[in-house]
């Protein structure tokens, strides 16, 4: 068989295969709440959880109020957002896990914290109505910061590609070079905002895998355009990182027991230096 002809027989084998995953239900209208293999889904308010995943760990009563901050000018953050670009900040996720999990009480510090002070704005402004009650005295201190950081997070650290294209041939071998495993780990850093003294760091990872149907079956003239298959999520294995650092961090809560200096923290400490 001429390459011509083999070209025109994966081509056909390449339709039959999308036209197969369409009628499995693969191309639907998007339906709210559809999405499957997320670990942070649902919502909160106060100490409330709706439609949580149940992957993170619960806290009967809240240890203190918090607020997430995410260090832009960390190398981390520069990386990150070159690369996944579309994820955008860590934040909102960040902070859906922990107020669902009910063991800090959050309190805002990051952009939204522009909109409350413009409230306080126009309050000294006159604009407001009276009664409106925006005085002094009111905002909530934040007991603790959490940090995340991201190690790392790469998009095809393994495949089965060149394996399978060896032995079945250069469909098949073309289908599975689209599978590959996405790896992440990340920090959570937890410091206390009156003393500045770190009271608990944890880590975390996750590993999944992306099945992108027809790594190199669909080139060529007259090929369809189906670049949304080949694509996957890469903030889902972020998300469930942060998850595992999340959970790590809690367990180590509850068996807290505050470090101590011998004659006092920041006095010296014991190393001495002649």
């Amino acid at each position: 068989m001429g390459a011509p002809q083999r070209s025109k027989k994966n081509y056909f084998l390449a339709l039959i295969l999308f036209l197969m995953l369409v009628a499995a239900g693969c191309v639907t209208t998007p339906k709210p709440g559809g999405a499957g293999g997320h670990t942070v889904t649902g919502a909160a308010a106060g100490e409330t959880a709706e439609g949580e995943s149940g992957q993170f760990e619960r806290c009967d009563v809240p240890l203190g109020t918090a607020s997430v901050f995410e260090d832009k000018n960390e190398s981390w953050w520069h990386y990150y957002w070159s690369r996944y670009p579309h994820l955008g900040s860590t934040i909102p996720v960040i902070r859906t896990m922990i107020q669902q999990s009910n063991c800090f009480v959050l309190v805002e510090r990051g952009r939204s914290m522009d909109a409350v002070q413009e409230e306080r704005r126009l309050m000294a402004s006159g604009e407001l109505r009276e009664g409106s009650n925006y005085g002094k005295g009111q905002m909530v201190a934040a007991d603790y910061t959490i940090s995340p950081s991201i190690q790392f997070s790469e998009k095809g650290t393994g495949g089965l590609g060149a394996f399978a294209g060896g032995l079945l041939g250069s469909v098949v071998g073309g289908i599975a070079g689209g599978l590959k495993s996405n790896e992440a780990a990340t920090t959570l850093l937890l410091v206390d905002n009156r003393s500045s003294v770190q009271v608990s760091a944890a880590t975390g990872n996750a590993k999944n895998w992306d099945f992108g149907v027809g790594g190199g079956i669909f080139s060529g003239s007259g090929a369809a355009g189906l670049g949304g298959y080949t694509s996957t999520p890469e903030g889902k294995v972020i998300v469930a990182a942060f998850v595992d650092s999340y959970n790590n961090m809690v367990r180590a809560l509850r068996n807290y027991k505050a470090q101590d200096v011998e004659g006092g923290m920041g006095k010296g400490g014991t190393l001495k230096v002649n």
